[in-house]
């Protein structure tokens, strides 16, 4: 008996999302590359990457032994296979994207991890931004020490506290992606109820502040809200002329220039991991990060002043974080609210596919037994034929027409006449 390749009983192991981006570029393997070798799209390549899926059987296997460093995933004969791939060739393999030779892969040296970010401080209750707070660490989520759940603590109580260190500074964020204070606490409730849903997942995750920030963001972008009356209008800009001119230049960006600029100049993500959560390339991500900087700096002199990159963006991340700071906070619901809105919100689901499939069944049922056995032929319908009415048909006998049956079955008339009967 064959071995079904969704096998997953002694699954290979698999680094974490981030970390199979870094890896499979230390390798100078592109999307499509890895793609040809394990058989799949490039678009199931990038769902790998960003963790909203995982290879499962065989196709994990040979997605572990690829992108995994020499030695931690055993043979090397996916990478043989990508460089017998189909419009790869030999050079491609011994040289980069770039042209130039490349190196011999080494395992990358895990990047050391940051130290905490101690919790934003609460913002007064007049919503203005205290001072010594313009930095963007005040709109970044702080990490949870110790994971999203350790053995001590109950799943509610990990995403209680969760919700509780992330729910203010995603707000604030959404809010600078959007420009819409209710379109933006909507987005924030249903991405931590997507993520009480699926806390499993969530869980053991690497970055659970990051998971949520992703669905928040997705949801908040989502051009299906240009359909809705509600959020149609941006909210009234800060009075102050300097934030209300920032604001303005980021919501004429795009909505992808503008969630790159957010999350890289913003949050302080690093170029990989905003690539890899927008769901782009490091050279596209890279592409919109700078033509992002040049329409804000064009809007906005005063941020071009430092000459350099990394000047630019420490000074945006500065205004970022005091327009996010400026932004009064909205009354989110409470975390144990949010959990019962996931719940009712997946019985509601729930109940809808069950009756959605009684319906289907239902139908079928109603077909299946008034349907016929067999075919029958409909009959043609009746036609006037050389003067003569039709006997069928529910429309009633002329006088005439009367006359010309009662001649034809009362007189014995034989050749043409008997075909083509002639009134009396």
């Amino acid at each position: 008996m064959t071995q079904s390749s969704t096998d997953t009983a002694d699954p290979s192991p698999l680094p974490s999302p981030k970390e199979r981006r870094r890896l499979r570029e230390a390798k100078a393997l592109s999307e499509e590359q890895v793609a040809r070798a394990v058989g799949v799209t490039p678009a199931t390549v990038r769902a790998w990457e960003s963790g909203r899926t995982s290879p499962q059987g065989r196709k994990r296997e040979t997605y572990a032994k690829l992108i995994c460093p020499d030695g931690a995933g055993g043979s090397t004969e996916p990478q043989d296979a990508v460089e017998r791939a189909p419009g790869h060739s030999a050079r491609d393999a011994r040289t980069g994207p770039s042209g130039q030779a490349k190196r011999s892969p080494s395992p990358p040296q895990p990047s050391p991890s940051p130290a905490p970010v101690p919790p934003p401080p609460p913002s007064p209750p007049s919503g203005r931004a205290p001072a010594g707070t313009g930095s963007v660490r005040s709109v970044a989520p702080a990490p949870i020490p110790g994971g999203a759940d350790t053995p001590s603590r109950t799943a509610a109580e990990a995403f209680d506290e969760l919700y509780a260190r992330n729910a203010g500074a995603l707000f604030r964020q959404t809010f600078l992606l959007t420009g819409r204070r209710n379109l933006a606490g909507e987005s924030v409730e249903r991405a931590f109820e997507q993520a009480w849903h699926r806390w499993p997942e969530v869980a053991v995750d690497g970055d659970p502040a990051g998971w949520v920030r992703a669905a928040a963001y997705e949801y908040a972008v989502s051009p299906w809200h240009q359909l809705r009356r509600a959020h149609r209008q941006v909210d009234p800009p800060p009075d102050a002329p300097g934030p209300r001119a920032l604001l303005q230049a980021l919501l004429d960006l795009p909505s992808s220039y503008r969630r790159t600029l957010l999350l890289h100049d913003g949050v302080g993500l690093d170029l990989p991991d905003t690539a890899a959560e927008t769901e782009a390339s490091t050279p596209a991500a890279a592409g919109r990060l700078r033509n992002a900087r040049a329409a804000v700096t064009d809007r906005i002199p005063g941020l071009a002043l430092p000459p350099d990159p990394a000047g630019q963006s420490a000074l945006l991340r500065e205004q970022l974080g005091a327009l996010a700071l400026t932004q009064p906070m909205a009354a989110l619901p409470a975390a144990r609210a949010i959990r019962a809105g996931s719940e009712h919100r997946a019985v509601l689901w729930t109940r809808a596919a069950i009756g959605f499939m009684v319906l289907l069944l239902g139908l079928a049922a109603i077909v299946t037994l008034t349907a016929p056995a067999r075919y029958e032929t409909p009959s043609a319908p009746a036609e006037r034929v050389g003067g003569v009415a039709p006997r069928g048909g529910p429309q009633r006998l002329s006088p005439d027409d009367l006359k010309v049956h009662r001649n034809l079955g009362e007189e014995v008339v034989h050749g043409r006449a008997r075909l083509v009967p002639q009134p009396r």
